[in-house]
């Protein structure tokens, strides 16, 4: 069963997320077999208190174990580090069945 991970971001360096982080974790979102549905800022905020204005990724995974393998690793942590002090995120992760079109 696919696996969704959904990234809100609050990023206070956009350029600097982008050419570091953005580009070292989609080089291994690509290797731990995860693609990109979605990649945008300017999230409106219709209820809740994290995401106005934010920055939304939304990723699909083959499954949960491919996704935590992935949030899990090694080079993963060392990436993360790179969003410190220029971003704050929730990230979710869930399984789902595809819907038919």
């Amino acid at each position: 069963m696919p696996a969704y991970m959904i990234v809100t971001a609050k990023i206070d360096d956009r350029q600097a997320f982008i050419s570091g982080y953005g580009a070292a974790a989609a080089a291994l979102v690509a290797r731990f077999g995860g693609r990109y549905l979605l990649r945008a800022p300017g999230a409106l905020m219709l209820e809740g208190d994290f995401g106005g204005g934010a920055s939304v990724v939304i990723s699909e995974w083959p499954d949960r174990a491919a996704a935590e393998a992935f949030w899990n690793s090694p080079e993963y942590a060392e990436v993360k580090k790179m969003r410190e002090g220029i971003a704050d995120c929730q990230v979710l992760l869930i399984e789902a069945p595809k819907i038919a079109a």
